[in-house]
């Protein structure tokens, strides 16, 4: 069985969706007979490359609050991961334009190491004083990640290279139906929007599992919080993980 995965780095609900996803993978009984792929999805495809902005200051204008409002609704996010044990700063991070990450990650699926690629440059995104905005760190995490750091610095250099991989995972989330990420999709039968509880990803992947004739695809699980193809992301409360109020 496959799940395909959409997701973005600078999506905070996508960093604690594979965390809960993973959870739920691992007490799923055929887990060693299922293939993860991650995809590609932007959230803000139209920032030039090399125009960051703190994240605090991004929330505070695209959602008009105030400072101290948007570090309200980091440290809800943050309260959303660290109860998945993941590390959050909720100062400091830059947000950008994630292209050359992704065409990153198609270079690490072509090489085997893909997840490695990924889970590190959530950590250092989200968790670390590292900016993925940042050629450098890009090649540091790619040569982490067990790539070659001449190739990887190669493929940052050719804005051509896996332009097409990035441009073909959004078009197929899209006719997907796939608006929001986190985005699961489970051997194309059913769709699962948002950081789902990891419970909600046992279900799923049990259904799935049992339902393998099943051609349509059919969402699943309530509605999660998530970011959108806007770049706006949902902030439950804290007392309500991984649900949007």
């Amino acid at each position: 069985m496959r799940v395909e995965i959409w997701s973005d780095i600078a999506c905070p609900w996508c960093y604690i969706g594979k965390a809960r996803f993973e959870k739920g993978l691992a007490a799923f009984a055929h887990r060693d007979q299922v293939e993860v792929v991650h995809r590609s999805f932007e959230l803000d495809p139209g920032r030039a490359k090399g125009d960051t902005v703190q994240v605090i200051d991004m929330l505070a204008r695209k959602y008009g609050r105030t400072l101290e409002q948007a570090r309200g609704m980091e440290a809800n996010v943050a309260a959303n991961a660290q109860a998945e044990g993941l590390g959050y700063r909720t100062e400091g991070r830059d947000h950008g334009n994630t292209f050359d990450i992704h065409r990153l990650l198609h270079l690490a699926k072509a090489r085997g190491r893909q997840d490695e690629l990924l889970s590190l440059a959530y950590r250092a995104n989200f968790a670390e004083e590292r900016s993925v905005f940042d050629d450098a760190v890009l090649i540091d995490l790619a040569v982490e990640a067990g790539l070659d750091g001449d190739e990887a610095r190669a493929v940052l250099a050719d804005p051509d290279a896996y332009a097409d991989d990035v441009r073909a995972d959004e078009r197929e989330a899209a006719e997907l139906g796939g608006n929001a990420v986190p985005f699961f999709v489970l051997d194309r039968r059913y769709g699962i929007s948002g950081g789902q509880p990891s419970e909600v990803f046992v279900q799923a992947l049990e259904q799935a599992w049992k339902d393998r004739d099943v051609t349509a695809l059919t969402p699943l699980g309530d509605d999660a919080a998530a970011c959108d193809a806007d770049g706006a992301c949902e902030v439950p409360r804290t007392d309500a993980p991984g649900r949007h109020v």
